[in-house]
């Protein structure tokens, strides 16, 4: 008995020991961990392993990464905000399905292949990768950014499209009718989300505050798994994906005031077990294909990655976003999607393409998944380039009252709540780095030192209200304390720390200060700049950590 159990995770502990030292050197080289893992992948594919790996353990961990990443997308998308961003979901995302999806059905209907396999391989082509933009986004935090927040509409509108497509290759394969199958996925989709609104209305509170009345972390730890994992298990018994279901069950806590406890409980896992899926992409790449017909794959790999990206600007431009928008989201979502390899290995499709082509463009997609950190970070920087503009142009924020001081995570945080409550504001950042991200991101920041008083008349200090300073030095506060009292006597100052350290002295310049690591911190910022303003909070408060409500 041990040594069976012992032969059967035996790959899973392999892949993490080896997934660890990918993440170390990926990071060591300036890289996407995403990439270390796919590297590992293809390398062990390449040394003939990929056998030993192909084991139903490791398949399951990899599909309990993506779904644990979709419930937490889920999480970030409560009904409210899926009425909000209803715009991008349903317009937006459907216009990407039809521009990305129909060109590419047009150039295999130009190829020769079957009208069927045409259409249902062209809009597979079409769907962009969930698990590698999204993680992206989140590394990067872009999540609330503009290019962010229409990523993450646009892949949840295509995980409803490859549903539709895993129904449309299955009816092919088993001979069946296609449209009462499609109608029947859509009635089940439109019901599991209902389904959805009314847990998280009915029963996730009461469910909550039972676990909290316990008082035990092993308690929360469990019901955080029971939701991602009972939502992903229903919808695969009713026919939908695994990964729909998750972000279904993420949207059912998402207005819950226990949402941060079960993100923070889901965290650790959705990393550690999304490293599997990565690394199982890069297994999934045939050295034999690739290495027979290697020039042709790099060709269509490389082609996959042009013509996402056109599409999607098109889609961008037609969706009436700006060039830099539309080509930093295009690059972002250019690449194939692991929804496409399932799609592709389906006999279904396989039969109608072909063998030879669909092995073609399973290692193409691959390689264009490896890829994409460095594509999207090619078309982040130009997009910040096309942002800056002409020398000339009139300064972004110019008539702001609010002036944020570095947009670092917790910068970030505040630009955006400034954002939601329609408070304009210039954002200063002196680090080249973030500077360079942000501007790239969409924020409206212009690279200057504020500790120089010099850069005071430059971004007209005097005519502002109020002085936001995240990435505190109280050193430089108190050097400049007289001289700001003197050149800027109607500008309140309020300091963003992570703690209570130095408050004492922050507070002895005149500066006010507030600590945002605690529940409710950045709420508390928020509201003294919108006092300060004479404004009223149009948006709810955030909500504590359930432990310290219970």
């Amino acid at each position: 008995m041990a040594g069976e159990i012992v032969e059967t995770i035996e790959p899973a502990i392999a892949l993490l020991g080896m997934g660890l030292g990918a993440a170390v050197a990926a990071n060591a080289l300036r890289l996407n961990p995403i990439v270390g893992y796919l590297v590992l992948g293809a390398g062990l594919a390449a040394l003939g392993y990929a056998d030993r790996f192909e084991g139903p353990v490791v398949a399951t961990l990899a599909e309990v990464g993506v779904m644990f990443l979709l419930f937490n997308l889920g999480l970030h998308f409560s009904v409210s905000r899926i009425r909000e961003e209803a715009a991008n979901i349903f317009g937006f995302g459907s216009l990407q399905m039809l521009v990305a999806g129909g060109g590419y059905t047009a150039i295999l209907l130009l190829l020769g292949l079957p009208t069927a396999g045409a259409v249902i391989g062209g809009f597979a082509l079409g769907l962009s990768s969930t698990a590698v933009v999204i993680g992206l986004v989140r590394q990067r935090d872009q999540e609330d950014c503009p290019v962010g927040r229409a990523a993450q509409s646009i892949l949840i509108f295509q995980d409803i499209a490859a549903i539709m497509l895993l129904v449309a290759v299955g009816a092919l394969g088993a001979g069946g009718a296609l449209g009462p199958a499609l109608g029947l996925a859509g009635l089940k989709a439109i019901a599991a989300f209902v389904l959805a609104v009314l847990f998280a209305r009915f029963l996730t509170e009461p469910l909550f505050r039972t676990a909290a009345r316990v008082r035990s972390s092993e308690v929360y730890t469990a019901m955080a798994l029971f939701i991602a994992l009972a939502a992903g298990w229903a919808a695969g018994i009713a026919g939908l994906s695994l990964t729909l279901g998750a972000f279904l069950g993420g949207v059912a806590v998402a207005d819950s005031r226990y949402r941060i406890l079960v993100q923070t409980e889901i965290e650790a896992f959705r990393g550690l077990f999304l490293g599997f899926f990565f690394i199982s992409v890069g297994l999934g790449i045939d050295p034999q294909v690739l290495a027979d017909n290697w020039l042709l794959i790099m060709g269509v790999a490389l082609g996959l990655i042009v013509t996402k990206c056109v599409f999607n600007v098109i889609a961008g431009l037609a969706n009436r976003w700006s060039v830099p928008g539309s080509i930093q989201l295009a690059f972002l979502l250019g690449q194939g999607s692991e929804f496409a390899l399932l799609l592709l290995a389906m006999p279904g499709l396989a039969g109608l393409l072909g063998a030879q082509v669909s092995a073609v463009l399973i290692t193409a997609i691959a390689i264009s998944l490896a890829l994409t950190p460095m594509v999207s970070q090619a078309g982040r920087v130009l997009a910040g380039k096309l942002r800056q503009g002409p020398p000339d142009q009139k300064l972004a924020g110019d008539d702001a009252p609010v002036v944020l001081l570095n947009l670092g995570e917790t910068g970030r945080t505040i630009a955006d709540r400034l954002a939601e409550e329609d408070v304009d504001y210039l954002a200063i950042d002196g680090n080249m780095e973030r500077f360079e991200k942000a501007l790239a991101d969409g924020y409206p920041v212009h690279h200057a030192m504020l500790a120089d008083p010099r850069s005071w008349d430059a971004v007209s200090m005097a005519k502002r209200q109020v002085l936001v300073i995240t990435e505190v030095d109280p050193d430089t506060m108190r050097e400049l304390g007289p001289l700001v009292d003197d050149r800027l006597p109607g500008v309140t100052r309020i300091a963003a720390t992570e703690t209570r350290d130095r408050h004492a002295e922050i507070e002895g310049t005149g500066a006010v200060a507030l600590s945002t690591n605690t529940p409710g911190g950045h709420d508390d910022v928020i509201h003294r700049v919108l006092r300060e303003l004479g404004l009223e909070p149009v948006r709810k408060e955030g909500t504590a950590d359930a432990r310290e409500v219970a």
